[in-house]
């Protein structure tokens, strides 16, 4: 979009929110970056000038506004929106891929050579993986200076820099002010808070509207004990992190999730909020979506109504394709109390000092271990479910958030106990295919024929052509229509 000038005049003269992070304005006459809807008197057009990542605006030199914090905004829509190699990138960068395994390490889980992806990064993005990452380090930094009491080296191991003077000389670049100069200032602008030992209080920006009953409803009611629960108004759930592991508890609040985060090591802070937007869809582009979905005359209603509906999805996509197994063909309750039995005797059990849970999920290593005779499953979801686990623990079918939507389709099709459903409830939640529908789904049907929409798969197929690529937040809307636990936002 960054390309496109007379758009993004129109955008920042009108202050437009709905761009934040679609592109960034660098003001060539103060060398300062913003996002559209900084709040500041908009800069003399001649003096604009846009780029497609806070990255490339550092690169160029720019270093970012005080006022609107623009490296505090909701990530690009687009990358959550594809599967070519960039947005797949992306979302491994957001991951901190580059991070943890450098360069090399990004390029071989897509596929292609170093320079290939840094030829199409900087060609979309305007800046490479190092410089994207090193943007992302300095978001993680600036979080930990304003919202913890830590150490400025723990901060600066902890947002993945490899020496203090790398993380001073960032901070300083990027933000025009020293680690201790942001933490005051930060100080000077909020009141103090009360906070528990170990754990960090952020919040998580997303682009409004955002209805979260369907969103919050759902995880809480499909939530697997000791794993996952609903408390004080807040989702809680255990995390599986590189370094370590986690609890998230994730709450609505106006124009934020306020998301608090205990970790066993600092160094997965960035991957944790990384899920947790994930989880939550918190990067969708819900102006887009509702626009094109009112379309349907059948739809408006429904998108009228509840503006903003996000799909719920997973921090884990190889859970979630055990859950979506566990739950074929059986209640929302049958399928918990199946998941409960695996994560009791085979997830590794963690502390929780301010809540109820007890363990992880269990790994795909410790899942391919057990004995199938001691599932209590029909034979026929035995052999499925021991299938996907094996092909999971021995690399044969990855699934991520790099996947490859139609290749993981095509695999997960070729396993024995996979029929369609299956296959698109995963590609939906675990792998955020925003395009995934389900139309033999016996709750879409019967919303459908509630709609006077067609409810035969292959008519209501043909019809749902027109709301795509977003038939995934078409599915959240019919569902919608029953009145179902998962529909309503736990009290």
């Amino acid at each position: 979009m960054h390309t496109d000038t007379e758009r993004c005049v129109r955008a920042v003269q009108s202050k437009d929110a709905r761009f934040d992070g679609w592109f960034f304005t660098a003001v060539v006459t103060t060398r300062i970056y913003c996002r559209p809807s900084c709040p500041a008197v908009p800069p003399k057009v001649e003096n604009m000038t846009f780029l497609p990542s806070a990255a490339a605006c550092q690169q160029a030199g720019f270093r970012a506004c005080k006022r609107c914090r623009p490296d505090t905004s909701p990530g690009s829509p687009e990358w959550n929106a594809r599967a070519d190699s960039v947005a797949r990138a992306m979302r491994l960068i957001r991951d901190g891929v580059v991070d943890r395994e450098g360069v090399p390490g990004l390029a071989t889980r897509l596929g292609y050579s170093a320079r290939q992806i840094e030829r199409q990064l900087n060609a979309e993005l305007g800046a490479g993986p190092l410089a994207l990452a090193r943007a992302q380090r300095a978001q993680t930094a600036r979080l930990l200076i304003e919202t913890s009491g830590l150490p400025m080296a723990e901060v600066a191991f902890a947002a993945g820099f490899s020496s203090i003077r790398t993380f001073n000389d960032t901070v300083r670049e990027v933000f025009a002010l020293s680690p201790s100069e942001l933490r005051t200032r930060a100080a000077r602008g909020t009141a103090a808070s009360p906070q528990t030992p170990g754990v960090l209080s952020l919040r998580l920006p997303y682009r409004a509207p955002l209805y979260p009953d369907n969103l919050f409803g759902h995880l809480a009611a499909t939530a697997v004990p000791g794993v996952e629960e609903w408390r004080d108004g807040a989702y809680r759930r255990t995390l599986r992190l590189p370094y370590g592991t986690g609890v998230a508890a994730l709450a609505p609040r106006a124009g934020y999730i306020e998301c608090r985060l205990a970790l066993t090591d600092l160094r997965d802070l960035t991957i944790a909020i990384s899920r947790c937007r994930w989880l939550l869809d918190l990067d969708a582009d819900p102006a887009a979506v509702d626009e094109q979905l009112a379309t349907d005359p059948l739809l408006a209603p429904l998108v009228a109504r509840a503006p903003g509906r996000r799909v719920p999805r997973t921090v884990d996509a190889a859970e979630f394709a055990v859950r979506a197994v566990l739950g074929q063909q059986v209640s929302t309750a049958a399928a918990r109390t199946h998941a409960a039995r695996l994560v009791h005797a085979h997830g590794e059990r963690v502390e929780d000092p301010e809540g109820g849970l007890t363990h992880l999920f269990p790994s795909t290593p410790a899942l391919a271990s057990l004995d199938p005779a001691a599932l209590a499953l029909p034979r026929s979801r035995r052999t499925t479910l021991t299938t996907l686990v094996g092909a999971l623990a021995d690399g044969s079918l990855p699934l991520g958030i790099d996947s490859d939507w139609e290749r993981a389709r095509a695999q997960l099709a070729g396993l024995p106990g996979f029929g369609p459903w299956t296959v698109e409830v995963i590609a939906m939640r675990a792998l955020g295919d925003p395009d995934a529908f389900l139309p033999s789904d016996l709750g879409i049907r019967r919303a459908a024929q509630g709609l006077g929409l067609p409810h035969t798969p292959a008519a209501l197929t043909a019809r749902a052509a027109a709301w795509r690529p977003w038939r995934a937040y078409a599915v959240q809307h019919l569902w919608a229509t029953d009145d179902h636990p998962v529909n309503h936002l736990p009290s």
